[in-house]
């Protein structure tokens, strides 16, 4: 069985969220946005070992934490290769919110859309749904109705793709072939605010579309 404890950081809100395999310990973090000792007192508190700091996309808000967290923690630094040129401009793009912050380590393995991430007797499987970034990656709790779906599904509608027509086609293809497969009863807890269900999403896709977010 697996623990989720989601804890937002950061000057965006930002949910991240500690899933621990209880009879393990092991825990896998996904998206450590920021405060990353905070980050580190909830692994502790769950009594957890972090084996893997996954990440939805590499917008800085969600990986502002991740060096420092690495460092506390050992854990390895992963997200999907798409997202890499975006990672390493973490400096620059804090800087154009007035943020700063310190230089990015370098990841580790890249995640691959399909793979499962093992943490002690769990695991995720990763679900690559480009469009709110080239790399944007969510993530379905194996054998339990949760996915972590970034900034790829919020309750309302997809994320932001900055009116880009491109990326909108892209991120409503992500979300009808990739999301709304799943089944009705899957809990969307998304990269910033409240949670919803893939049910409650689904019936409004074509809105989404003529509204042309």
């Amino acid at each position: 069985m697996a623990r989720i404890e989601t804890i937002v950081v950061g000057p965006l809100q930002t949910n991240c969220s500690i899933i621990a395999d209880e009879p393990t310990s092991q825990a896998v973090v996904v998206d450590p946005g920021d405060e990353a000792e905070r980050i580190a007192r909830a692994l502790a508190r769950m009594g957890a070992t972090a084996v893997a700091l996954l990440h939805t996309h590499a917008h800085f808000d969600h990986i502002s934490g991740t060096a420092e967290l690495s460092g506390l923690t050992g854990a390895p630094i992963r997200l999907h290769a798409a997202d890499y040129p975006l990672y390493e401009r973490l400096e620059e793009q804090a800087g154009l919110f007035g943020l700063s912050t310190g230089p990015p380590l370098p990841p580790d393995s890249p995640i691959s859309d399909g793979e499962v991430i093992p943490f002690g007797n769990s695991w995720l499987r990763a679900i690559h749904t480009p469009g709110h970034t080239p790399g944007s990656t969510c993530f379905k709790v194996e054998g339990s109705p949760v996915l972590f779906s970034g900034d790829t599904l919020f309750p309302g509608g997809p994320g932001n793709t900055r009116r880009n027509p491109t990326q909108f086609a892209t991120i409503i293809r992500s979300i009808r072939q990739r999301l709304f497969t799943l089944p009705d009863d899957t809990v969307v807890l998304p990269g910033h605010g409240a949670d919803t269900t893939i049910g409650t999403e689904r019936p409004h896709l074509q809105e989404w579309i003529e509204r042309g977010w």
